[in-house]
């Protein structure tokens, strides 16, 4: 099962698509204006349809908008099948192309062929905030930059990580982390969040958000 979103301007073909894909037992959220959504919301997807020919917004402009944040695989839905327009859609980010009027068979294979792959590259990899973690090499790549983290930084980020959007104090931190409870020495995880924060900065990110009086979560 994964997220899916969809992005048309044509509900009929929105009704479709939901339909469609809802028998693989994905859970499909659709939308006719892409206005209605934040630029963070398009982070919670394990993929995105983009409709091409929009009225405000066109899914090429979209796609180049939110490229850097998202990690997941962006089809594009289209009746323009000139070798340029799909050219261009690939180099701006795009992952593959599907031409209206489509097979509804062709939909499914196509979406399921990306998440396969997605779930593939996941079980050494997590993308997430625009950032790459390397579970097996423990290294952090941004804009194709590994980014300097002390072995303590990088366990306290792929913890958070892992738990995206839980609350954790600086005791659950630190024992998740050294595998045991020391309150102590769980002042220091404020310092290594410290550290982590002006390390991210430099490249304009900062997913880790204080909950004040309980203590730290990835956004």
């Amino acid at each position: 099962m994964a997220k899916i979103l969809v992005i048309d301007d044509e509900k009929d073909i929105l009704v479709l698509v939901k339909n469609v894909l809802a028998k693989d037992g994905h859970v499909i959220t659709i939308v006719d204006d892409a206005k209605k959504l934040s630029v963070n919301e398009y982070t919670k997807y394990d993929l995105i349809l983009l409709d091409v020919m929009m009225p405000d917004i066109d899914g090429f402009e979209l796609c180049k908008k939110i490229r850097e944040l998202v990690d997941s695989p962006i089809l594009f839905l289209t009746a323009r099948t000139m070798e340029s327009d799909i050219m261009f859609g690939l180099g701006i980010g795009g992952d593959d192309y599907i031409t209206k009027p489509f097979g509804t068979g062709e939909l499914r294979a196509r979406v399921n062929a990306h998440l396969r792959r997605e779930n593939r590259e996941k079980h050494n990899m997590i993308s997430v905030s625009g950032m790459k973690f390397n579970l097996a090499s423990k290294e952090i790549i941004i804009q194709d930059r590994k980014v300097p983290m002390t072995k303590s930084e990088y366990a306290i980020c792929e913890f958070l990580v892992r738990n995206r959007g839980q609350v954790f104090t600086k005791e659950q931190i630190y024992e998740a982390v050294y595998g045991y409870e020391r309150e102590s020495d769980s002042s220091g995880i404020a310092e290594h969040i410290k550290n982590i924060r002006a390390k991210l900065l430099v490249f304009e990110l900062s997913p880790i958000e204080t909950v004040w009086g309980i203590g730290y979560k990835w956004e």
